[in-house]
């Protein structure tokens, strides 16, 4: 399969960045893309609402489902994949875009804060999926990808924020949980991480941060798009970095996706 032509997406956080760089590039392939974020009004600080970025996806060849979206909220779930199903008749593919940062040692975050990570990434993906999978499981070609790093207990990544470190492990050992459940089933359940810093307006946020020294959202599109366009059978439970998957495919060329060509490039956290 080359396309994801028909196919249904169901994007959480794809008013913006990563999550709608991915919306668009199946919105090119003729795709029907549910934006599932809770950003439903401008916001001067993060450009981008649900209503912008179905827009986005219908110019560029694709049918859109605008869904304002709170994935901490078990009932908003299941009211938009009831919704979505409703309006495409049913879901090929979830993708866990969805994500809450927090960059900050033990004694600088907020329990509030720390809650709000555990709650969007972890249990988001896993809320997700579950409310999903019984569509998934009816699919031609099923997946969840999750925008997750490998799984890691090296000191340095916990204990320089070990807040936000277990929030994203969550989302890795929850992708290699259902991974172990489903895919035996025909779900491909797989994760998908930088090799670099992606310049998002998100990231510009973040003091100190150089997204100049980063790759552009396309990265991260093209190579989820060559995942979910794999046979899902006997393929699971894989933690993919986007440039491998896109040099597999075939890409020679990652110039062209930098934010400035010929500058050196910052490593993504979690990676060696």
């Amino acid at each position: 399969m080359v396309s994801l032509h028909g196919k249904t997406l169901f994007i959480t956080g794809a008013s913006r960045g990563i999550g709608l760089a991915i919306a668009l590039r199946a919105a090119r392939d003729g795709a029907n893309v549910v934006i599932a974020a809770k950003s439903d009004v401008a916001n001067p600080k993060l450009p981008g609402t649900i209503h912008s970025a179905a827009e986005a996806v219908r110019a560029a060849g694709g049918q859109a489902l605008a869904i304002r979206c709170d994935i901490r909220e078990e009932t908003q779930v299941q009211a938009a994949v009831a919704q979505s199903v409703a309006q495409f008749g049913g879901i090929d593919i979830l993708v866990n875009n969805a994500s809450a940062i927090w960059l900050r040692g033990t004694l600088d975050t907020p329990m509030k804060r720390f809650d709000l990570m555990q709650q969007v990434n972890a249990r988001g993906s896993f809320l997700c999926a579950q409310v999903c999978l019984p569509y998934l499981l009816k699919a031609a070609n099923p997946h969840i990808l999750t925008l997750a790093p490998p799984p890691s207990l090296d000191p340095r990544w916990w204990g320089a924020h070990t807040g936000y470190t277990l929030a994203k492990m969550g989302m890795s050992f929850v992708t290699l949980g259902l991974a172990a459940e489903f895919g035996p089933q025909g779900v491909a359940v797989n994760a998908l991480w930088p090799r670099t810093l992606i310049a998002t307006d998100a990231l510009n946020m973040i003091p100190g941060v150089e997204a100049s020294r980063g790759r552009k959202p396309a990265i991260m599109a093209d190579a989820a798009h060559a995942i979910l366009t794999r046979h899902a059978t006997g393929f699971s439970g894989q933690f993919l970095i986007d440039d491998e998957v896109l040099r597999a495919a075939g890409v020679s060329d990652f110039d062209r996706y930098a934010v400035q060509p010929g500058q050196p490039l910052l490593p993504d956290l979690f990676l060696d």
